[in-house]
This record gives C-alpha cells, structure tokens and sequence, in this order.
C-alpha cells in the first residue's frame, strides 16, 4: 500500500484535536491512545475524513466494539453514531464486539482504511460472556495470549491503512480489586503488543497529539 498525502484537519469545538495543518503521509497502521475525552476517536475521524477526501475511489470502515449492557451505555452510543454521520458521512460502521480479527481480515482493502473503536471495550467484552446479566469475578478478567494473538496478527496482514482507538488506563495509583488489577495489566499487555506491530503510535492529551513511534521528519 502507498501511502497517501493527508491534511491534518483542526475541527472547532469542545474536545477538538488542535491539529498541524501542515501534510504528512498517512501511516500504514496507527495506534491512537489517551485518556477518556483525550481526542483519541477525533482524531481518528479526522483521519478517515482526510483519506476519503484524497480520492474519490477510497473507502472507510469504523469497526465498532461497543455493546448497550445499560440504558446509559445506549444512549453513548447512539449518540456517538449520529455524532460520526454529521463529522464523517462516509463513513460506514461495522458492528463487532469479539469478532474482531476476522472483521478487519473482512473489511481491509488497499483502497480501504479501517478505524477499529476501541481496544478497550473489546478486551472487556472477551472478558465477559454473552449474558447480560454477568456477575464479574476475579477469573473473569484473565484473556489468554491465544485470544489476542489472531488480531495482532490481522493488524500485520492488512492490506488496507488500520487506525487503532484504545485506552491508557495505567497512569495512575494501582487499582483496588484483583479483577481490575488484572483487567489493566491484560489491557497493558494489549496495548504493548498493538504498539510493536503500528507504523505509527500517537498519545492523545487534551486533544493534543504527541508521536511516541513513527513521527514524520
């Protein structure tokens, strides 16, 4: 896959990423992570508005992770899909809470870019199973190295540009509770693994993007 000439876009309003303006190529793979409301899903968007401008023969998927356990969970995400058809109208969505090694091998294409939103909520569905009315326990947060291998390794086998969305959780105190402690060092480990296999790693912060890995000189 080439790489193509993308415009880093500065969007108004609460949240947005304070973008350069300045043209730097698209990455093969990119792996955005931050806090919570860091801008981390903005810039996304702001990539795949950027590679569908570039040429009237490119595509963009958002593969979603998220599932409505709770009326409020709901609410967030009908929000943020009318949020995403008003920024990025062509930008269809895929819905795929486990399943997520087979859907990026499904839906990348050279002419393709995959968003994958986010990491987070798809550990934490592999986490849990099917039944809504799941009551955690300690074990429950325990994923085997098997459950995330086939992912990293359809990252690395896509022919199409992926950017990756997940959460950095390990800033702070260490967490009370084995679950959880065990949940943030899963997503740790998850996060690591991602970052070797990205072209490009990007930490949002107040809607500020910093480069840790494959910056543009």
């Amino acid at each position: 896959m080439s790489a193509e000439p993308v415009r880093s876009q500065t969007s108004a309003g609460p949240g947005a990423a304070q973008a350069s303006a300045r043209v730097e190529p698209l990455a093969r793979s990119e792996f955005i992570l931050g806090g919570q409301k860091s801008g981390k899903s903005r810039r996304a968007e702001t990539l795949a508005a950027a590679w569908l401008a570039a040429s009237p023969k490119h595509d963009a998927v958002l593969i979603a992770t998220a599932q409505p356990f709770d009326a409020e969970m709901r609410d967030r995400i009908e929000r943020h899909r009318r949020d995403r058809a008003a920024r990025v109208p062509g930008l269809r969505t895929v819905e795929a809470p486990r399943a997520l090694a087979e859907t990026l091998a499904a839906c990348s294409r050279p002419e393709t870019l995959v968003v994958v939103d986010c990491l987070t909520l798809w550990l934490t569905n592999l986490c849990m199973p099917a039944a809504v009315d799941w009551e955690p326990k300690p074990a429950d947060a325990s994923v085997k190295w098997a459950d995330i291998a086939p992912f990293i390794e359809a990252i690395e086998a896509a022919p199409g540009p992926v950017v990756l969305v997940g959460n950095e959780i390990g800033l702070g105190v260490i967490p009370l509770g084995a679950q959880v402690r065990a949940f943030v060092d899963t997503l740790g480990a998850l996060n690591q693994a991602v970052a070797r296999v990205c072209a490009r790693v990007t930490l949002m912060c107040a809607g500020l993007p910093l480069t840790l890995k494959g910056g543009v000189s």
